[in-house]
């Protein structure tokens, strides 16, 4: 089953290469406002630079009092090392990753009240697509995922194991066989083929990239916002939204300790301004009613987020992120067998970068 979206307009901007660049690691936006409660922001590596302006802008709003946007306390990195990290005690007011099963992990522990998805969008705070970033010019003419094996190019992708948006690029590559009539015995060939070919399996979506525009590979697997904040930044890149792909969707909660303004500022995350910021980092708005200029470093900056031949989605394809993870990406611990990724990544030799 596939789906559409709607076609939104988005909001230009140019954030400065050193947040792009900036270590995925705790920081803070500057010395905190006395007597003012920071709030404690834990996310996946790629909502760094994204997440300033949109910081910036609740700090304006009524709703955060005397807040400043240098109040804000910050931890980027891996989505499930994130998430794991809160577990064993980080600090955490507002979480935000890249997978649901990262928040339901909060869930489990009691750290984040188990009707989180109980808004208007679903807990889901930003959205993209999975796309390929190719060398400029495109020089191996990558159009399709059949394109990535026939034409031997040089892949890179994020970690499985670490890495949430790596989980969402090899469902995306599932997605494309058993979308169109595959079975399962040709996705696992097919998946086995792609892991063949990459060359390299970062940490994190952010180490990913860092990667490719530093010069390895052919080809990154990628989530479009990353292609487009690239491009933004000055990386001399182009990228392609295959015929199909596969809808992103990322949460974000608040947990179980955190105060009334932390509480606003996961509710600003989805409103028209919020959105907007970050349609400026090329990220899919996940509201209607954005109503915002062009976005540089799209391909077309007047019509930024196409809708793709096939949009496949995790719930429609896959049964939703509960039954997928495990299917795919488990561990084989506790009795239960490996995921069908973990599995052809042991078999393949493809288990991560050292």
């Amino acid at each position: 089953m596939t789906r559409t979206l709607p076609r939104r307009v988005a909001l230009s901007g140019l954030l400065p290469i050193s947040l792009l660049l900036a270590a995925c690691s705790a920081s803070g936006t500057g010395a905190t406002t006395e007597g003012v409660d920071p709030i404690a922001v834990n996310a996946f590596s790629v909502m760094e630079a994204a997440n300033v302006p949109v910081f910036e802008d609740f700090a304006a709003t009524e709703a955060a009092g005397d807040l400043a946007a240098s109040d804000f306390v910050t931890s980027y990195g891996a989505s499930g090392d994130q998430s794991r990290a809160v577990v064993a005690g980080a600090d955490a007011d507002v979480v935000h990753y890249s997978l649901e099963t990262d928040i339901t992990r909060l869930v489990d522990e009691g750290l984040v009240a188990e009707d989180w998805r109980e808004t208007p969008t679903r807990g889901i705070a930003t959205s993209s697509v999975v796309v390929f970033v190719v060398r400029e010019g495109n020089p191996l003419g990558i159009e399709t995922w059949d394109d990535l094996v026939e034409k031997d190019a040089e892949i890179i992708t994020p970690n499985p194991g670490s890495s949430g948006s790596a989980r969402w690029n090899i469902l995306a590559a599932w997605a494309h066989v058993v979308g169109n009539g595959g079975d399962e015995d040709e996705a696992r060939g097919f998946l086995a083929d792609l892991l063949d070919h990459t060359i390299a399996l970062p940490a994190s979506g952010r180490e990913a990239t860092t990667a490719f525009t530093d010069g390895s590979g052919d080809v990154l697997l990628s989530y479009e916002n990353e292609a487009i904040l690239a491009r933004q930044n000055g990386a001399e890149v182009d990228y392609v939204v295959p015929p199909d792909t596969l809808l992103i969707e990322n949460p974000a909660a608040v947990t179980t300790s955190a105060d009334e303004t932390a509480r606003a500022f996961l509710e600003f995350m989805t409103s028209a301004q919020a959105q907007a910021d970050y349609a400026a980092s090329g990220f899919r708005p996940v509201v209607d009613g954005v109503d915002v200029p062009d976005v540089e470093g799209a391909n077309d900056p007047a019509d930024p987020f196409p809708a793709p031949e096939q949009l496949f989605t995790i719930d429609d394809l896959f049964g939703g992120w509960g039954r997928a993870a495990g299917e795919f990406f488990g561990d084989g611990e506790d009795g239960n067998p490996l995921g069908i990724v973990t599995e052809i990544q042991q078999r393949t030799g493809k288990v991560g970068d050292e």
